[in-house]
């Protein structure tokens, strides 16, 4: 926790955003209508506090990202002496620095054995151009250059670039200006609960892996590069595969000679009770997306981990890589990743996740199981989700599609606490560092934001 609060003139701040500040994923009119943004001024441990003096329970560590949570002086301290030993410095031209190399080698640890190097750019959204640009590049040097095809699925999130948009799945953003890839193609997702109808889980589980399958067949399977997807997705929704569901997509991807990128922007670094999600569902990935919890949030940072057969045949046949970032491998970042990574390893966070925390926070939500808001609970490690229904039964929704999950999100942060809505699904991803009565304390919040929800809307 920082040692001097400093004063804010919050109304100023206030007026100065309206004026001055696009935000992102924001509808500015419904912002500015509702008297502008909420300050937040100051965090630490699990706490966030706004520039009224509210103290707020962020379930969301953040954007899914501050998985050591906040106030760490060590990693403002990492940041520091590194600015000032050396503040800036590419790694193109044949050159690198400390940090960087140092890195490479701790995250080059932690992912699967057959994956030994690291492509390092700033965000999530960098880090899937990247694995684009490798993918391509990859086939034309192995000689196949006509596997052009990328397949994802429906509602799938993999960053907001053009390129990231493209390869996730959300059709509004498609709506404005991310669906222009024409070699980026969409398969539905294993939302067993909205999708699954009376299947058993596992039987659709086996459907929904096969779609992929499908998809590469109709494009044909010599013109298929790569299948992306996320162990869980989460910004989809916190969608949780059944148990058939991953084994399929690695037969299938086998069978055809199709990379399998796995996306672990949210699940990486302890959040599904392993260092990778890849580990938690056993993915043997080609590529591995890499941001958020890299360096929990403190610095900007990602990275692409690229497995022995796509690195050695660039190297060997792909002459020079004409690809890269300014702040690829920054100095500083990579300074508070090695120092973040270090934390997780020194308070056994990872351990913690799948030992304490995360059994803790799926007993928890059975709590919800018989509330009549509530149609399904979900979870794995510390990522978890609530189901919004009108009907219990049929898993019929309210209408218009958000209108519950809005008017729960809202009662939380009346209540003071963070819990996402994605559509009418209530998601939480909380700091790593949570402990069993704080995970309580949000679920009372949760358990007051339910009930008052389904007063609202009618139902109790």
């Amino acid at each position: 926790m920082i040692d001097m609060i400093r004063n804010y003139d919050i109304d100023a701040l206030v007026e100065s955003d309206t004026a001055h500040h696009l935000h992102p994923f924001t509808d500015h009119k419904g912002l500015h209508g509702e008297g502008g943004v909420r300050v937040i001024t100051r965090a630490d441990g699990v706490y966030l506090y706004d520039g009224h003096g509210q103290k707020i329970l962020d379930g969301m560590a953040g954007l899914w990202c501050v998985n050591v949570g906040y106030g760490r002086k060590e990693l403002a301290e990492a940041a520091y002496n590194q600015l000032l030993e050396l503040p800036y410095y590419n790694t193109f031209f044949k050159t690198a620095h400390p940090p960087a190399i140092e890195l490479a080698d701790k995250v080059a640890s932690k992912l699967p054995s057959h994956i030994n190097r690291v492509f390092f750019a700033n965000s999530g959204s960098e880090a899937n151009d990247t694995n684009l640009r490798l993918v391509h590049h990859y086939w034309q040097c192995a000689g196949k250059p006509k596997k052009i095809n990328i397949i994802s699925r429906e509602n799938a999130y993999h960053g907001s670039t053009v390129a990231g948009a493209a390869l996730g799945g959300m059709k509004p953003m498609h709506k404005q200006g991310g669906g222009l890839i024409p070699t980026i193609h969409h398969v539905a997702q294993p939302y067993w609960f909205k999708n699954g109808g009376d299947m058993d889980p596992q039987e659709f589980g086996l459907k929904a892996a096969r779609e992929v399958e499908a998809k590469i067949l109709e494009l044909g399977a010599d013109t298929v590069a790569a299948f992306i997807a996320e162990p869980i997705q989460g910004a989809g929704g916190v969608i949780i595969p059944p148990d058939s569901y991953w084994p399929e997509i690695q037969r299938i991807c086998r069978e055809h000679d199709v990379l399998l990128i796995c996306d672990e922007v949210i699940c990486g670094f302890g959040r599904t009770g392993n260092w990778f999600g890849a580990e938690t569902f056993n993915i043997t990935p080609d590529l591995v997306t890499m941001a958020k919890g890299l360096s929990s949030g403190y610095l900007p940072i990602a990275a692409s981990g690229v497995s022995d057969r796509i690195a050695d045949t660039i190297m060997e046949h792909g002459g020079e890589f004409y690809h890269g970032y300014t702040y690829s491998g920054h100095p500083a970042s990579c300074a508070v990743a090695l120092a973040n990574i270090a934390i997780i390893e020194r308070e056994g966070l990872v351990e913690k996740v799948a030992n304490e925390t995360g059994p803790h926070l799926a007993k928890a939500l059975r709590r919800f199981d018989d509330h009549p808001l509530v149609g399904e609970t979900r979870s794995c490690g510390l990522i978890g989700a609530i189901e919004l229904v009108r009907d219990k039964k049929t898993r019929a929704r309210f209408e218009p599609d958000g209108k519950a999950g809005t008017i729960c999100r809202d009662n939380f942060f009346k209540r003071n606490a963070i819990m996402r809505a994605c559509g009418d699904t209530m998601v939480m991803s909380p700091p790593l560092i949570i402990t069993t009565a704080q995970i309580d304390a949000l679920m009372d919040v949760a358990a007051e934001s339910l009930d008052a929800a389904a007063k609202e809307l009618g139902v109790m």
